[in-house]
This record gives C-alpha cells, sequence and structure tokens, in this order.
C-alpha cells in the first residue's frame, strides 16, 4: 500500500492533487493506497472521495517527515524540491517517483499533470461533487466566472496577482464576447469588490464556489490550484485564461512556479498582456530549462 496525508495547513487544491496523484500511481503501479488523517479533506461537504484502505498508526509533524511510519509501511520518499536563487519553488516533474515501492508513505505538492492526465476521466468520477452542491445557475454562454484568489495569498507580493493581469484578462474575454456578464467567485470578496467595482461579487461555500468554477462557460482564473481541480472535471468549458509563469507571473524571466504548472486546455497572459497557448508555454519552457539547466542539477 502507498499511504500519503492530509493535512490541515493545504487548501483544498493541494489535498485534491495529493489524493489524485496518489490514486493514479497506485492505479498504474496495481498498489493498493490510503491516506492518514482523511477526515481533515477540506471538501467532504460536496464530494465523496475514496480513501482506500484504513491506516493504523503513524506519526508525525504537520507536512511531514513521518516519526513513526504507519503499520506494515516500510520506506518514506518525499517529492523532490528545486528552488530558485530567489527562493521561488520550480520544481518539475520528480522521475524518481516512478520508482516508489509498495508499502511507502510518499509526501510532496505532487501538482503535475502529466502523470495524471491519462486517467482524467476516471478522476472526474472519484471528484464528482455531490448533485445538491452541483451549481449549475451561473453556467451559462453569457456568463465569464473570474475566480480570484484573495486572503493570505494577498499579502504576498511575489505571488498575488496585480490589477493589472484582471484587467488584461477581462479585456482579452471581451474581444469573445462584448456582452460577457463577468461574476466574481472569491474567497475573500471585500478585497475582490475593491479589484471589480462594477462586476457581481460572490462567495458562497468552498463547494458551491468549487461547482460554479467548474460548471462555467468562460473562465480567468488566479494561479491556484482550487480552480484547477475545478477544470479538471468539467464537461462545459470552452476557453480559460490564466497567468502565465503561474506562481511567479510578476517577477518571473521564464521561469514557472511551480515548473509543473504548466496546464493544457489554459491559454496564458504575460506582464505585457502577450497571449500564449499551453504548446507555446511548454516548448518555451523547454528552451529556458536548457539554457538554465543549472537550476535543476
Amino acid at each position: 500500500m502507498i499511504v500519503n496525508e492530509i493535512y490541515n495547513g493545504q487548501g483544498l487544491g493541494n489535498q485534491l492533487a495529493n489524493y489524485v496523484t496518489t490514486r493514479v500511481f497506485c492505479k498504474d503501479k496495481n498498489y493498493d493506497f490510503g491516506f492518514m488523517n482523511y477526515y481533515k479533506f477540506k471538501g467532504h461537504d460536496f464530494m465523496n472521495l475514496d480513501f482506500g484502505l484504513p491506516v493504523i498508526g503513524g506519526e508525525g509533524p504537520e507536512g511531514g517527515p513521518p516519526t513513526k511510519l504507519p503499520d506494515g509501511i516500510k520506506y518514506y520518499y518525499r517529492e523532490k524540491l528545486t528552488r530558485h536563487p530567489n527562493g521561488s519553488d520550480i520544481t518539475i516533474d520528480d522521475l524518481e517517483l516512478e520508482k516508489v515501492q509498495d508499502n511507502t508513505k510518499i509526501d510532496g505538492n505532487f501538482q503535475s499533470e502529466t502523470r495524471i492526465w491519462h486517467r482524467k476521466d476516471e478522476i472526474k468520477q472519484w471528484l464528482k461533487v455531490k448533485p445538491e452542491k452541483d451549481c449549475y445557475e451561473y453556467s451559462k454562454e453569457n456568463i465569464c466566472i473570474i475566480n480570484f484568489r484573495g486572503g493570505e495569498w494577498s499579502r504576498d507580493s511575489l505571488f498575488f496577482l496585480n490589477y493589472n493581469y484582471w484587467v488584461n484578462a477581462v479585456n482579452r474575454m471581451l474581444t469573445i464576447n462584448p456582452k460577457f456578464r463577468f461574476i466574481v467567485i472569491t474567497d475573500d470578496v471585500p478585497l475582490a469588490s475593491q479589484f471589480f467595482p462594477a462586476f457581481e461579487v460572490k462567495h458562497f461555500d468552498i463547494g458551491t464556489d468549487f461547482s460554479i468554477v467548474k460548471n462555467a462557460h468562460y473562465l480567468i482564473v488566479s494561479n491556484s490550484s482550487f480552480a484547477y481541480y475545478a477544470v479538471l472535471t468539467s464537461d462545459t468549458i470552452k476557453y480559460i485564461l490564466a497567468p502565465k509563469y503561474w506562481g511567479r507571473h510578476n517577477i518571473s524571466d521564464g521561469y514557472w512556479s511551480c515548473g509543473y504548472n504548466i496546464f493544457k486546455n489554459h491559454n496564458y497572459i504575460d506582464r505585457a498582456n502577450n497571449l500564449f497557448t499551453y504548446d507555446e508555454c511548454v516548448l518555451e519552457f523547454e528552451e529556458y530549462k536548457k539554457k538554465n539547466s543549472y537550476l535543476w542539477a
């Protein structure tokens, strides 16, 4: 069995990343899976996840590493973390994960799309939103959803997306439909209202917010994994705009933070309001990695 753990300090997106990557890995390897502290999952109210086999024993600090492994677990593996000289997380897909043996506890961010995309249809079933929480009220052709992340992120100037990103994204969406009705879904209504005084700004609960993003037709996202897993399970999305370089949109000279946060079906805009497809971003980043290979040495 492969064991992962749900931590209090993880947001919903990070919890889903760990859940999905662990389950896909175990499905591919024909291993059993289980989760320590699955009761800490922030989506119990709107998702019924299968957390696998019971995990007995094991303990350690928030985020790991364990001080004691669960019963029957022999090994521990932590996803390789790579940092830019400026401290930014530029982690790329950890190929050593493929070598992880059965009976191992794992920790990490695990946000590499290449590890999970081949089981996208199954993931949509695993992460199915409960019918009573699945909101389609704003799932309309003439509505563009803006998923704005505020809260503690607004205190991190490197991470928090500035006003220009949102203005550029809105203006680009208006070239698709000049009559779009923009609705902002956010965890921080007061701050979002300052950014978007002319738009409707809403926060319901985490499940309803997630489902509104999932069921959007047109979507502008922040650099949050919350929106990614909504998009991954969507049957309605037609066009997405996202910040190029993800967590370092504000300062990057070509690196992505994290390095594996380039996602299919997303279109990206940079600080100069240039538009890029997923394929263009992947090719450009491959060239950047070749020229700056020392960063991942």
